[in-house]
């Protein structure tokens, strides 16, 4: 074991200790965090129109991580010949927003205040939905960061203005975010069969700035084509909604959707645009993890999450 940090101390199997996103340093403080990436829970879902339960997410994405605590060396890709997440890439975990229950406005304030405080760090904030909603304080954070593009993998277009007077649910995140004059647009991928969003929705995004592809308009342009759908030099926004996966291999969540991607369709997509974008922000969502007692979703999105961390921080030379 020597040379890989484990001759002394604890070994530190993945079932030990608290359950911090990859069991990285927890800072609690959040004026003090040195970092390179923060992850930030948002157990949030009051957003959730039918199946609620992804408050949960956050620390099922957490245990599930744990399987991927690499200790100090990184983890080695022999397809790429390369090792990612070296020791010298800082991740801390800082903890959840706090949610007031039944109170969106708070909940989402709090959220925005652990997005503006990862920025403030010069941190690449993460953050663990909760329900999509949960990307509308996150958007509003990067109001001081300069023009974002959004890259969203999801099976719905969540492109509803209003209804019945609801603005700041899951079905309306992406409207909100198209009205930031910093989003300069939107590549939404994986939107299929019978959505969210009703025609005039469609309509309202191809007017606002969005690019929408389906699983099989994605699929049959391939990883390398999707990613030059991004406008060039666009500074790259991540929005996952766990939904864009097959329920075969997500089944939790609250809105599945038959027809989704398998893993390869997405990861090969996202080092596509860590290869070709700076990357400023990333939230997963919509992991609920009740519906599926394999824990197979949670094991998803943490594998996701931390291979495209990697894919980032390869492409800005850490090695």
């Amino acid at each position: 074991m020597s040379g890989h940090g484990y001759e002394t101390g604890r070994l530190n199997l993945p079932f030990v200790g608290i359950a911090t996103f990859g069991k990285r340093p927890y800072v609690e403080d959040w004026s003090a965090i040195e970092a390179d990436a923060a992850i930030l829970g948002a157990p949030f879902d009051f957003g959730t129109q039918w199946r609620s339960g992804a408050r949960f997410g956050p620390r099922a994405v957490r245990e599930a991580s744990t399987l991927f605590s690499f200790g100090h060396a990184g983890a080695y890709d022999h397809e790429d010949d390369a090792t990612y997440l070296p020791g010298s890439v800082r991740i801390v975990d800082m903890g959840d927003a706090d949610i007031v229950h039944t109170d969106t406005i708070n909940s989402h304030a709090n959220i925005e205040s652990g997005v503006r405080a990862a920025l403030a760090a010069g941190a690449l904030p993460v953050v663990i939905g909760g329900d999509h909603s949960v990307n509308i304080p996150c958007i509003n954070a990067f109001d001081d960061q300069g023009d974002i593009h959004i890259l969203q993998i999801d099976a719905h277009l969540d492109f509803v203005d209003e209804r019945h007077g609801v603005r700041f649910g899951h079905g309306n995140p992406m409207r909100r975010a198209a009205e930031k004059p910093y989003v300069t647009g939107l590549t939404q991928v994986g939107i299929r069969n019978v959505s969210s969003t009703a025609k005039e929705g469609y309509d309202d995004a191809r007017a606002m700035g969005s690019d929408i592809l389906s699983v099989r308009q994605a699929r049959a342009l391939g990883p390398k084509a999707l990613r030059k759908r991004i406008p060039k030099g666009a500074r790259v926004y991540v929005t996952i909604d766990i939904d864009a996966f097959c329920p075969s291999i997500a089944p939790g969540t609250g809105t599945p959707s038959h027809g989704g991607f398998l893993y390869y369709d997405v990861l090969e997509l996202l080092q596509q645009v860590a290869k070709h974008h700076q990357v400023v922000g990333i939230d997963l969502v919509e992991v609920a993890p009740d519906y599926d007692p394999t824990g197979g979703t949670a094991i998803l999105a943490a594998q996701l999450l931390l291979n495209t961390l990697g894919f980032i921080f390869h492409a800005r030379g850490f090695r």
